[in-house]
């Protein structure tokens, strides 16, 4: 089967890997008609993470199942599903927990939780940006679609990452009807956390980014752009408040968040949301933040290397905040949020800038690395059935 397989730094290469096969009872095989690039597949990517050369990248997927293990009950050969980035078993203490982004049985490390297809440090599993993908414990994993999934997959793939990851951020803020929220990053996550915020009711909502044509993307959802090339986030929204500042704020850049003119600084966003933030206020943190960073010490410096990023803890202290944290557990949202999509309540695709084949995946990698003008979400089809630049 063909894959997009991770060379080293900035280098991908679409060639033939072993095709996936059931290897237990509960496997599923998934023929993958869709599937992101992601903005966390670019810390990968760029060679920021212990990612190994190899091996397959893709954690946003969805396709059509074509063969189920002996185990398997209710998903069946021929069904349209959406697969969680989280790979769960359902039965450790964490899943029962509803905490699926923390299984146990899933990481082969002890000491560590959570598994991920295609992910550095999640476990050995292979992505899905290929033909084929092999999905543990289908039964619970999969979330099955209904009839229109064919024809919207642009909306429904999102479901596998950023729609749930967005939502979870305003989750940890506790967003609720009538908030004043606002949002650090406008790339894909933040623009969906941004959507959520919306979809919650929030009475007002700032974005801020200091990419112009993903700003333009937040306007359109009915957010007030903040250009950080131009404004202090915390300055306008505290002017816009009284000087009181947000009631909650969703940060959804990571650690490599920099500055318009490209410098790193891991703390730059997390501080600038303490600051943007009123007194017991609650901010939700998605970004990627990694116990270590093979690239962090010639970017940004020795503590960041080793994951320790310097924040104003005594302002948070004081201010009185809190901050929740992690990766979305995918599965507490997936279902209703497609069901939000079913009845047309929600349309995450109005994020998607490109739809390519697999074999466009090099360069799809490296116009959305670069942040090129108009290069906000891009989706892949294996299939070969891409339509193109969409927007």
């Amino acid at each position: 089967m063909k894959a997009a397989v991770y060379e080293g730094p900035r280098t991908v290469t679409v060639k033939d890997v072993p095709d996936a096969k059931i290897e237990h009872p509960c496997d599923i095989i998934v023929k993958i008609t869709s599937t992101n690039i992601c903005g966390s597949d670019l810390h990968m990517y760029e060679g920021r993470t212990s990612f190994e050369s190899g091996r397959t990248l893709g954690h946003e997927n969805m396709g059509q199942v074509v063969e189920v293990g002996s185990a398997v009950r209710k998903v069946q050969v021929g069904e349209y599903v959406v697969l969680p980035f989280n790979i769960a078993c359902g039965f450790c203490k964490q899943c029962e927990r509803g905490l699926t982004n923390y299984c146990l049985t899933m990481q082969p490390d002890p000491s560590l939780a959570g598994a991920a297809f295609g992910f550095a440090e999640m476990g050995p599993y292979q992505g899905g940006q290929a033909e084929l993908l092999r999905v543990p414990y289908g039964d619970f994993n999969a979330l099955r679609l209904g009839e229109d999934a064919a024809e919207r997959q642009t909306d429904y793939v999102m479901l596998a990452d950023i729609f749930p990851t967005g939502y979870h951020a305003t989750e940890m803020a506790h967003v609720k009807p009538g908030d004043q929220t606002v949002v650090f990053g406008a790339g894909p996550v933040g623009l969906m956390a941004t959507y959520s915020a919306l979809l919650k009711g929030a009475g007002r909502v700032w974005t801020a980014d200091h990419q112009p044509d993903r700003l333009r993307k937040a306007e359109e959802l009915g957010a007030i752009p903040i250009n950080t090339a131009e404004q202090n986030p915390a300055e306008v929204v505290k002017e816009a408040t009284l000087g009181l500042g947000a009631d909650n704020g969703c940060e959804c850049v990571g650690y490599q968040a920099h500055d318009p003119q490209g410098h790193e600084d891991a703390s730059l966003t997390l501080n600038g949301l303490i600051d943007s933030v009123r007194f017991t206020g609650d901010i939700g943190v998605v970004g990627v933040f990694l116990p270590q960073d093979p690239g962090g010490a010639e970017a940004q410096g020795e503590l960041e290397a080793q994951g320790k990023v310097p924040i104003d803890f005594g302002m948070m202290w004081f201010k009185g905040q809190h901050m929740g944290t992690g990766q979305a557990p995918v599965k507490k949202y997936n279902r209703a949020l497609r069901d939000l999509i079913a009845g047309g309540k929600a349309k995450p695709s109005f994020i998607v800038s490109h739809d390519l084949g697999l074999d466009e995946a090099p360069t799809a990698y490296e116009h959305f690395d670069t942040r090129d003008e108009g290069w906000t979400k891009v989706v892949l089809h294996p299939d070969g059935h891409g339509n193109g630049h969409k927007q």
